[in-house]
């Protein structure tokens, strides 16, 4: 608009009268204005997942048998140094420059492990969760106000609430559900009495310069679909949209309902009943999940707008196109590592990860970024390490 309206000046005559005058000095003013309340170019988000309270690591930073919130807290702790790290100069979003004002943490849940024999309960998990997180995280974004956090719960988190297939003690506890429930929705909360996971599902979305988040309830089956469906439906076909979950594109069998029987958690089986579709491709939770799959990738289809997906669950940092079980997709998907359960970073610590997403609204195009939290480790003071990244096109 500036330059538009500095080609035209030029045009101009320098006979100008006394209200051609004005009238261009308000033009200048209107122009200056409109240039001051230009926003930031920015939306950045933290993300990590599967936190699990309430397990130790085999080693952290010297020490052996760590709790796992004494590893969040350390993650915290360097996350709270993110806006003054410089960027790769890598040729993605913003390379090169300080990381500046983060919009939003995303933990994709998992948030407290299954409390089964010898580990804690939801509620003590819960508990250390909003100590390190809610209360911890010190972020702020672009006009210096906090970093809005935003949760999901994992498959830990749901089986503490409704049972699971082996012995828990005790044999529930909803905390932690119902603590990432009341969270993400404090106009609406539950008691621990009142809350229902058939009814009571973490699932909402966010628009942000001009970029539509959805955030889903462990996977899009087909319970989960028609939800998003109308979601959808308030947004253009034109909005870029990025689907975070708990579960990765290929979702594990056994947290579909059960097929078998009347339909329960138990031994036998093993189904976790964490998604309300019932298992269409066999009995046993070793059967793969093509069916399921096959309809997501259709519901793909009809929203080509749908970019990219994240996820937590498989306990490793990966950058990679989804292409269904008939290869007749593509989906770009950044699946996270754990801190605690990482299938890299459980055995070798210099590889712990979250994930940086940068996006510049004005040209849809999008960086996301590993940061290797503890590439260093005991090292507090060390500038922060960068793995792999991916820019794509959110056009």
């Amino acid at each position: 608009m500036h330059t538009y309206f500095t080609g035209r000046i030029k045009n101009f005559s320098l006979n100008l009268n006394k209200a051609g005058i004005i009238a261009l000095l308000l033009l200048l003013m209107l122009t200056k204005t409109v240039d001051a309340k230009k926003g930031p170019e920015l939306i950045q988000l933290i993300f990590t997942s599967d936190s699990h309270f309430g397990i130790k690591r085999n080693s952290f930073q010297g020490d052996s048998n760590v709790y796992s919130n004494v590893v969040n807290a350390a993650m915290v702790a360097r996350m709270n140094t993110l806006q003054t790290v410089k960027l790769p100069d890598d040729n993605g979003i913003n390379g090169g420059k300080l990381v500046g004002g983060i919009d939003y943490l995303i933990n994709s849940g998992d948030i407290a492990n299954r409390e089964e024999p010898g580990i804690q309960s939801s509620d003590v998990s819960w508990s250390q969760f909003t100590t390190v997180y809610l209360n911890g995280v010190h972020l702020t974004n672009n006009r210096n106000k906090k970093t809005e956090i935003l949760l999901l719960p994992g498959n830990h988190d749901i089986s503490n609430a409704i049972g699971f297939t082996r012995k828990m003690v005790p044999l529930t506890d909803n905390t932690a559900l119902v603590g990432i429930y009341n969270f993400m929705f404090p106009k609406n909360p539950r008691t621990s009495s009142s809350f229902q996971y058939s009814k009571d599902k973490v699932h909402y979305s966010i628009n942000k310069g001009g970029i539509h988040f959805v955030f889903i309830n462990m996977w899009p089956d087909s319970c989960e679909r028609l939800w998003i469906e109308k979601d959808l439906q308030r947004v253009s076909k034109k909005t870029p949209v990025l689907l975070f979950a708990h579960d990765q594109p290929t979702v594990e069998s056994k947290h579909f309902t059960n097929p078998n029987g009347s339909h329960t958690i138990n031994l036998s089986d093993n189904f976790e009943n964490l998604l309300p579709e019932v298992f269409k491709d066999g009995t046993k939770i070793s059967d793969p999940s093509k069916i399921e799959q096959i309809s997501f990738v259709e519901f793909l289809k009809v929203h080509p707008n749908i970019k990219a997906y994240f996820n937590g669950n498989d306990h490793e940092n990966k950058m990679y196109d989804y292409t269904g079980p008939n290869n007749d997709i593509s989906l770009k998907t950044f699946q996270v590592d754990s801190p605690m359960k990482g299938n890299k970073s459980a055995k070798d610590e210099t590889k712990l990860s979250f994930q940086l997403i940068s996006i510049d609204f004005r040209t849809k195009m999008m960086t996301v970024r590993e940061c290797l939290w503890n590439a260093i480790p005991k090292n507090r003071s060390a500038v922060m390490q960068w793995g792999m990244s991916r820019t794509i096109s959110l056009n």
